[in-house]
């Protein structure tokens, strides 16, 4: 076989092999080719295609990942969305309950409309966010005449004290105290009810004012304040001021003078007892809690060195508020004051055993244990026993402290029905005045401490207490407290709410001048109001929150605006409600703060001496 070379000389091809030596010549080379490992682009071209392996590799483009993780993600993704679908289906087709909170209590929804009325009674320039349309700025001048002491300039502000437009600062104390040691033990039921900066808001409108009824930069003070107004119409006198007038606050144009004090032990160690609870409230604002404690020290100073019932020189204040003592007002004060520095001098003064004695501590009587804006002695107790409760301070205190206990464990027992201390309308309205007028007040102060109590000795780990033989649970305090306040709400014959505004059927004649002058523009002058007073129309403006002074000892009421033994409210009245009614409030489990009210007491015991030095021979 001839070719041709390319290089242009003849190709000879021997090809003498058989076509069998040829066919075994390729075998032995296909053996050979396949003895080293070949890749997958061989393998294709030495397989046919139904011999060719799976892949195990996929060729995204940008990326190769391994066949068995594609798979598995694609599955993943597939079945999710699936899922997905299947839950949204599921969520958009049955039918959907709401789990809403429960209902606020009835406590709690009195409590919203009881701060309610202190906004009604501000004085002064009132905040943008007071809230009560028909109220306006009044009373822009006060304490500001020449007839003051040049220590006090300027008395705007404050609350006035009830229907009319004077500024009691005795009750007025007596109401900031109250809401101070609400919002102490209480402030977690406060803050559940949304409540926490409004009541901050109003004590600190009462205590600015107080700081400006005296010298409060001072450490030793000679006059203060009492009054702001003048109410006094006896003998027939037809002088403008603040009872013969009904003028709304906003429209007052006759003078109003300042009453002041030089030897009023009682109203001073309130005012000091009011400010030092303050203290304890705005205890995170350090500089302004540091100068209502500065207050406070200088007007307890003030009532022990200058010994007298600021009643005593006032006619007006005897024929309103008069004080039958001060010896509560120093165990009162002194407790307060105590809490508030940590100084225990403060103690040692309201533990003294001869002050107790002066203030009825073991005198009994028909009024023991009627805790209210004239004797704190009860208050006084509890507060105290607090104190042996969860510090037990012991010696020296320990004495007086347990003889307190033991009293307020006397007076719990005297509000309980199966005792006959006190009587009752046939409502179940318990009588601590005795059948006088305006019983509410006395009564929501009882239903505050009864449940004060009850939860000091649910905190203590104490399932109750013994009057005489018998054992009492805790439980049967807070009912006591629960059928007093349900009474005010309306579960009484009359089946009327004495707060006003809450529930359907509550008083409409509140003897309040401002509610009930309308706010149409004209200004009405002293006398010019006194249609509105003998009006048989109910109020155009609606008081929210006000407790009136309730029925009389038959469970009658008379809603008429001229008789304000039945129809008036007032600061100090509404301070007790607002106080026991945030104690009932919420759910029990929400207990008392236990260490606010100790955060300025030291440890009770000094740290004890290190151990003396190893001796040596």
């Amino acid at each position: 076989m001839y070719g041709r070379d390319p290089w242009g000389g003849p190709l000879e091809i021997n090809d003498s092999a058989t076509d069998e030596d040829r066919s075994r010549n390729l075998q032995d080379l296909d053996r050979a080719a396949l003895s080293r490992p070949l890749d997958e682009t061989q393998q294709s071209w030495l397989l046919g295609p139904g011999e060719q392996k799976k892949k195990k590799y996929v060729d995204l483009g940008c990326i190769i990942v391994s066949r068995k993780i594609f798979v598995w993600t694609l599955g993943t993704v597939v079945v999710s969305a699936f899922l997905a679908g299947l839950i949204a289906l599921i969520v958009n087709t049955v039918p959907r309950h709401h789990h809403k909170h429960p209902p606020p209590d009835n406590y709690t929804l009195a409590l919203h409309k009881a701060l309610m009325f202190f906004n009604a009674q501000r004085s002064g320039k009132l905040p943008k966010h007071n809230n009560v349309s028909w109220r306006g700025n009044s009373c822009l001048q006060d304490g500001k005449s020449s007839d003051t002491s040049s220590a006090i300039k300027d008395l705007v502000g404050g609350f006035y004290d009830a229907g009319d437009a004077i500024k009691f600062n005795f009750p007025a104390s007596f109401s900031i105290t109250m809401l101070s040691w609400s919002v102490i033990e209480y402030s977690a039921k406060y803050e559940a009810a949304g409540e926490l900066d409004h009541a901050k808001e109003i004590i600190k409108w009462g205590t600015d004012y107080f700081l400006k009824s005296f010298n409060s930069t001072a450490d030793t003070i000679t006059t203060l304040a009492a009054q702001v107004g003048v109410g006094d119409t006896s003998g027939g006198s037809t002088t403008p001021n603040d009872h013969y007038c009904w003028t709304r606050p906003e429209d007052i144009d006759y003078d109003r003078p300042v009453t002041e004090c030089h030897s009023c032990s009682d109203l001073a160690a309130e005012m000091a007892a009011a400010l030092a609870s303050a203290s304890i409230v705005f205890k995170d604002n350090k500089a302004y809690s540091k100068k209502l404690v500065h207050g406070a020290t200088t007007l307890f100073k003030f009532a022990r060195d200058q010994r007298g019932r600021y009643s005593a020189g006032s006619s007006e204040a005897a024929i309103f508020y008069n004080s039958t003592s001060y010896w509560d007002e120093f165990v009162w004060g002194g407790a307060w004051m105590y809490f508030a520095t940590g100084n225990s001098s403060y103690l040692k003064l309201a533990t003294a055993p001869g002050l107790a004695k002066h203030a009825g501590a073991f005198w009994g009587g028909p009024d023991y244990g009627v805790f209210s804006w004239d004797n704190k002695l009860a208050g006084a107790q509890v507060l105290l026993s607090r104190l042996r409760l969860f510090l037990s301070p012991g010696y020296p205190y320990e004495e007086i402290l347990r003889t307190f206990h033991n009293q307020t464990s006397i007076i719990m027992c005297s509000y309980l029905p199966v005792f006959t201390s006190f009587n009752r309308t046939k409502g179940g309205l318990i009588q601590l005045n005795h059948g006088r007028p305006q019983p509410l007040q006395y009564v929501v102060n009882a239903a505050f401490l009864a449940a004060l109590y009850s939860d000091y000795l649910d905190a203590a780990d104490t399932p109750g207490w013994y009057c005489g033989p018998n054992f009492f649970s805790t439980d049967v305090l807070r009912d006591f407290a629960k059928t007093q306040i349900d009474y005010i709400l309306g579960k009484n014959p009359r089946k009327m709410s004495y707060i006003v505004g809450f529930g359907n059927h509550y008083p409409k004649h509140v003897h309040h001048r401002g509610a009930s002058i309308p706010k149409n523009k004209v200004k009405y002058n002293c006398k010019g109001g006194w249609k509105w007073r003998d009006s048989s129309k109910p109020n155009p403006n609606t008081i929210v929150g006000a407790m009136v002074a309730g029925p009389d000892k038959h469970d009658g009421f008379h809603d008429v605006r001229t008789n304000y033994n039945y129809t008036e409210p007032t600061l100090a009245g509404n301070a007790g409600l607002v106080a026991a009614l945030v104690a009932l409030s919420g759910d029990k489990s929400t207990s008392i703060d236990k260490n606010t009210l100790f955060s300025a007491v030291p440890p009770m015991f000094p740290t004890p001496p290190p151990p003396p030095a190893p001796w040596k021979p």
